[in-house]
């Protein structure tokens, strides 16, 4: 096969087009096409990060919906991290373990009042899927989300930046999650911070994604962040890269 044929075989994120646009070196990743660094640069983008506020589009790893009264429960016998007990408004970190207590893959599931939130990792989406579905039992449904884009914004003047579109992010503490109105658009904003510092994850839809991403690099405070930067940033801070733990 060659390289063009491999390229197209790879899935897009929808701020594909934006990412050439603004000059992003791109590289495959989890089977996606995705941004491995800007014309800044790795070191750059690493310090800005940890100075201001970076921009990471996130949008390859798997949004998922569990449903049903017995949803919290069904979750809690996968992962060994209390999560009947989430109070909503909250999110917590786990992992899938497998039958020897093994870890298969991290993940944040956040309690959203009518259903809990699941994000997991790009690399194992599928797998993680295909081991919910063998488990699932009767009354709880899994909702695969395939219509909403994932940007995280992270820095310490990212609250500041954030605040000025959405007030009420002000307010959010550490592990919060709330649903929040973003310039008319309906977004699941947490605030969590995975590159170590902290930071917000904000989901939303598809067709939405490149206009919120323009406004949030629109502030000066606010530049592109890659995957080269990425990994730096969470090695720095001691933070597990899947496949180096």
């Amino acid at each position: 096969m060659t390289q063009d044929a491999a390229t197209q075989d790879l899935l897009k994120t929808p701020l594909y087009d934006l990412h050439k646009e603004v000059g992003a070196k791109m590289v495959p990743f989890a089977g996606y096409e995705m941004p491995v660094q800007y014309p800044l640069g790795v070191k750059k983008e690493h310090i800005h990060t940890r100075d201001a506020a970076g921009l990471f589009d996130v949008s390859h790893m798997g949004q998922l919906r569990l449903h049903g009264e017995g949803a919290a429960a069904f979750l809690e016998s996968l992962v060994p991290v209390d999560i009947i007990d989430l109070p909503s408004g909250n999110q917590r970190y786990a992992f899938f373990t497998n039958d020897e207590g093994g870890i298969m893959d991290d993940l944040m599931v956040a309690n959203l009042g009518d259903h809990l939130f699941v994000v997991v990792n790009a690399a194992c989406k599928e797998q993680d899927i295909n081991h919910l579905e063998a488990h699932l039992p009767e009354g709880v449904e899994l909702e695969v989300i395939d219509d909403r884009a994932l940007l995280a914004l992270q820095g310490p003047k990212a609250a500041e930046v954030l605040a000025q579109i959405q007030p009420k992010v002000a307010d959010m503490v550490f592990m919060d999650v709330q649903t929040l109105d973003i310039d008319g658009v309906n977004c699941i904003v947490s605030r969590s911070g995975y590159t170590g510092e902290d930071g917000f994850e904000i989901s939303v839809p598809n067709e939405s994604a490149e206009a919120l991403a323009k406004k949030l690099t629109g502030f000066d405070e606010v530049e592109w962040i890659g995957l080269g930067a990425r990994d730096s940033l969470r090695l720095e801070c001691g933070l597990c890269l899947y496949g180096h733990d």
